[in-house]
């Protein structure tokens, strides 16, 4: 999923491949992502999608497309979601705050995280 983000997510096949049920593999996603694989994927495609848009020659509808998202209704929904600001905000923030970092820096800084959905595994961790 990391490598292909833009092909379509097919759960099924996937767990045939390890030979699994989809729904057992996909508990075992969660359990060892924190997140579903189409919400790890999603994620994938934001992080994709924000590095596009870091370079300042994507637009927001570019990078929409170029990382599979069906309709830019959906992908300006979870980009603001992961990211807390809109892709059209983001960019223009990015041109400035980010630059002259080097991309690897500037991805683990603004690397998105689903706060909300992953939670740890054992509590006693903080």
């Amino acid at each position: 999923m990391d490598r292909e983000y833009a092909r379509p997510l097919d759960v099924t096949a996937l767990a045939r491949g390890v030979n699994m049920s989809a729904g057992h593999l996909s508990r075992q996603f969660r359990l060892a992502y924190g997140e579903s694989p189409y919400a790890y994927l999603s994620t994938r495609r934001i992080e994709r999608a924000m590095s596009l848009l870091r370079g300042g020659d994507t637009s927001v509808t570019e990078a929409c497309f170029a990382v599979r998202f069906g309709s830019l209704g959906t992908f300006s929904t979870r980009f603001t979601e992961l990211v807390g600001m809109p892709p059209s905000e983001y960019r223009r923030r990015a041109q400035g705050d980010l630059a002259g970092l080097p991309t690897l820096v500037s991805k683990h800084v603004t690397r998105p995280v689903r706060n909300r959905e992953a939670r740890p595994s054992d509590p006693r961790i903080p």
